[in-house]
């Protein structure tokens, strides 16, 4: 046997799995690539999977942290739902005789922050029910989920908040750049990437985060004070997902029962496919973002490609058992 053929297999077997999210994303590009001829890999193109990701990423990064302590979040989309109604709300034109606060005009902070804070309201909801509850993290965000689609509903009247005023609609629906025409959406996804990089990689809360889904015994022994990190964990999360709710009721200029559907399919998907392990204590902010256009790109490929959207559905539950079953296998091999 050629031991300089058996030591470069193996060098090759160690960078596929270092890179496996990073070496499917480019396969994937070079796939479309060659299905579309190229058309899919245009600037207009990249600029409709920027738009049609941006939310995505925000309720993505949310759940990942959370992953990342061995949890789960499955209230996402009901939570981005009810952030994207309340915010839609407040950004009414105050002529329109059915909206929610008919004759009055907010300025425009008032719109973006009761949609940050509704998000925010329902981590921390989720954050106490686990880290002081002691509840499992499936059942509690199942809980609120289905309380989150209550009060959207209540709170809406099961009616279609539209009518939104010009300025509120301008935040998700601007793009910048001259002839590049650059969505701002992109670049608030940029500026939030960057902040959670810094936030797990340079701050001790965040070391925490890793430290607790790891094995959080270990880490309660070391010093760290378990619950008040998960709480601040899903309070973190839900400040992203009300973020992703404002962007949303934004970008579409409307809000209803129905936005958002699935969105917490998308985001573990995401974060799945990019590295977060399901067994805690190990994932990156930039696996999350590769896996986030990953998704995107399976999606984009499937309507550019005009398959239809509900062999999606399929594809994502698909890549989530995949993703889970191989994650299992690589940890229990080191464990």
């Amino acid at each position: 046997m050629n031991p300089f053929k058996t030591q470069a297999t193996i060098k090759t077997k160690e960078f596929l799995s270092k890179y496996t999210t990073f070496v499917t994303f480019v396969g994937l590009v070079f796939l479309l690539s060659i299905l579309t001829q190229g058309r899919a890999l245009s600037w207009d193109s990249i600029k409709t999977l920027i738009i049609s990701e941006s939310v995505r990423a925000f309720a993505s990064l949310g759940v990942g942290m959370i992953i990342i302590t061995r949890g789960i979040d499955l209230s996402i989309g009901y939570v981005v739902c009810l952030s994207a109604s309340v915010a839609a709300s407040f950004a009414q034109e105050p002529t329109l005789a059915a909206a929610i606060y008919p004759g009055r005009e907010f300025p425009l902070i008032v719109p973006i922050l009761m949609g940050i804070i509704t998000g925010g309201i329902f981590g921390l909801f989720n954050g106490l029910l686990v880290a002081y509850g002691k509840l499992p993290p499936f059942i509690a965000t199942l809980g609120t989920m289905v309380i989150a689609r209550g009060v959207q509903l209540i709170y809406t009247k099961a009616a279609i908040v539209s009518s939104l005023t010009a300025p509120f609609k301008a935040i998700a629906q601007t793009s910048i750049g001259g002839v590049l025409q650059i969505p701002l959406l992109g670049i608030y996804v940029a500026v939030i990437v960057y902040v959670i990089w810094l936030f797990l990689r340079h701050t001790r809360q965040g070391t925490n985060f890793y430290a607790i889904g790891g094995n959080s015994q270990a880490a309660r022994v070391s010093g760290i004070h378990v619950e008040r990190d998960l709480v601040c964990v899903y309070l973190y999360a839900g400040l992203l997902y009300g973020c992703a709710g404002v962007l949303l009721s934004s970008r579409l200029a409307l809000a209803n029962a129905l936005t958002a559907n699935g969105m917490e399919l998308d985001a573990i998907a995401a974060v799945t496919v990019g590295g977060v392990s399901h067994q805690g204590g190990v994932g990156t902010v930039s696996g999350m973002v590769i896996g986030i256009f990953t998704m995107g790109l399976i999606n984009y490929g499937m309507s550019f490609m005009a398959i239809d959207s509900f062999y999606q559905y399929l594809v994502k539950g698909t890549i989530i058992i995949v993703a889970v079953f191989f994650d299992m296998k690589k940890y229990a091999k080191r464990a």
